[in-house]
């Protein structure tokens, strides 16, 4: 008898759905304070409508492709623990 492949919530597709719409609520809701904030900001383009929100997406993004750079020159070869 196959036994039948219980699945996780994250893999349904309607939870999958559902994390991409609170995905993008909270992170319209993160931006929405923006709009209400005066911010003294040391330098010109900081004034700039969700630029704390821009740096930290391309800061997190630059980061993700730095280390997969040097995941290639740091990579252990496939038979490294079988020696």
């Amino acid at each position: 008898m196959k036994q039948k492949k219980e699945f996780d919530w994250f893999d349904r597709p309607e939870s999958k759905r559902k994390l991409w719409i609170m995905l993008y609520v909270v992170c319209a809701a993160l931006v929405v304070p923006d709009v209400f904030t005066h911010r003294h900001a040391y330098f010109g383009f900081a004034h700039y409508f969700a630029f704390y929100a821009l740096l930290g997406f391309v800061s997190c993004a630059v980061l993700i492709l730095f280390s997969k750079l040097v995941a290639l020159f740091l990579k252990a070869k496939e038979d490294y623990y079988d020696k």
